[in-house]
């Protein structure tokens, strides 16, 4: 249902844009919103200072009139995503132990199962060993038997083997038994696919599953500001699905905040996107903090401080390489 009520409000937003004019006047500082030659500016300026930000035109049909041809958007591609959000998010149970004076209290994060143990010591005791004679061989077993030892002694007896004779019988025409078992199991086991390893993924091994995300950034007309677009991929660069996409998003703005709509730039499937229907408002708070502290923040620099407060959205994918901001 939330999607339904998405996709109808993308529809309505996007006839609102059409019908809203360009914005021409500056009202940076009033109000926290781009006209789009003041856009174009602070993409310049990121493209200056983080390169692997980059201008891309997008596809021909789709080309705004109000934006430069070859300056329609931005791009960075293959932004690293190493952990999904609920391993971000999740923190632990917390006890607090009081102190019968009442004076104070710690708080204990390590909770004993009933039996008195934790769990990582049940997972140590889950580990076995598999051992077997070469393994186990120490200086000790290098002490023979006195029987192996006249073993040893009559086997140094027997005539040594005519290797030429050995060539000629076919035997070195024979297969390995040990190689032979190995090719098979190796030609038995299935190749992995994209939906076993997203089944190992959230079965929670420990193996690390790195994905990588494109990141966007267009001129939203209707809001006046920037817009963020993402698209992820795994391991094998291919395209994740929305549910996997959502899974690098908080949760507290999956599905909300971030939905999946139609890029303007570019034809295809829908993508991820970070509604911007605060963001003038958070640029005018922090341009209020600056201010009041006796600064004077820059229109130029309106799209660092963009990719610092929307990386609390989509925290896990590795992007935000600029250069510090203080608001002091």
């Amino acid at each position: 249902m939330q999607s339904v009520l998405n996709s109808v409000k993308g529809t309505a937003l996007n006839v609102a844009e059409y019908l809203t004019p360009v914005l021409k006047e500056s009202k940076f500082r009033e109000t926290g919103v781009l006209t789009p030659e003041e856009f174009v500016a602070a993409g310049d300026h990121l493209v200056h200072h983080c390169p692997t930000w980059q201008w891309a035109a997008g596809d021909d049909t789709k080309t705004k009139p109000y934006l430069p041809k070859d300056k329609q958007f931005l791009i960075t591609r293959n932004v690293p995503c190493y952990r999904r959000c609920k391993q971000m998010e999740y923190v632990g149970e917390e006890t607090l132990v009081e102190e019968e004076s009442g004076d104070g209290g710690w708080v204990e994060t390590h909770q004993l199962n009933d039996d008195g143990t934790t769990q990582l010591e049940e997972k140590i005791c889950e580990l076995t060993m598999e051992e077997t004679k070469d393994e186990m061989h120490t200086p000790d077993s290098d002490k023979s038997a006195p029987g192996d030892a006249v073993d040893g002694e009559d086997e140094d007896d027997d005539e040594a083997i005519d290797m030429d004779a050995f060539e000629e019988s076919g035997m070195l025409d024979l297969v390995d038994p040990a190689v032979a078992t190995t090719t098979r199991k190796l030609e038995a086991e299935p190749k992995s696919s994209p939906a076993a390893a997203a089944t190992s993924e959230a079965s929670g091994d420990s193996v690390l599953h790195t994905r990588t995300y494109d990141l966007h950034i267009t001129y939203d007309k209707y809001y006046q500001t920037p817009r963020l677009w993402v698209v992820g991929y795994d391991e094998q660069r291919k395209p994740l699905t929305v549910e996997q996409m959502y899974e690098d998003v908080s949760q507290d703005h999956a599905k909300k905040t971030v939905t999946m709509e139609s890029h303007p730039h570019l034809p295809g499937p829908n993508m991820a996107s970070v509604h911007p229907c605060r963001h003038a408002d958070i640029m005018k708070k922090i341009i209020q903090t600056v201010e009041e502290g006796g600064g004077q923040l820059g229109v130029h620099l309106y799209l660092i401080i963009f990719l610092k407060f929307v990386q609390t959205v989509i925290p896990t994918i590795e992007y935000d390489f600029t250069q510090n901001f203080n608001m002091s």
